[in-house]
């Protein structure tokens, strides 16, 4: 009858460990979101008039473009210590990566492929 209660126990902490983790991570996750969606709203508008503004044969146009849509914050960690962030826009098939940390955008370039 003992080793019956132990089990029982046993199995019960392992339940309620296993909730609780699971509950830490749904709340770290959603903290997650919200601070993504923050950062990408306040660079939304300084990456627009960057990519506007860049220097490039083929012209972005954000403002009365056809078809536009937002990639998003990105981040390539090409090393132990570094960590490269860009926030990706796409007006009428033209790609334009804003670096957020440098301030500076560049129309079709492959973020990967960055110095």
């Amino acid at each position: 009858m003992t080793f019956q209660r132990i089990v029982v126990a046993l199995l019960l902490l392992i339940v309620a460990g296993i909730s609780a983790i699971g509950y830490f991570e749904w709340r770290i996750a959603v903290q997650a979101r919200t601070l993504k969606a923050f950062v990408e709203g306040y660079v939304f508008n300084e990456a627009v008039m960057a990519c506007e503004q860049a220097k490039s044969s083929t012209p972005f146009k954000w403002n009365g473009g056809k078809s536009t849509s937002v990639i998003g914050l990105n981040s390539v960690k090409p090393d132990k210590y570094n960590v490269f962030a860009s926030y990706t826009l796409v007006a009428d098939g033209v790609y334009c990566d804003y670096d957020p940390i440098k301030r500076k955008a560049e129309i079709g370039a492959s973020f990967l492929e960055r110095e």
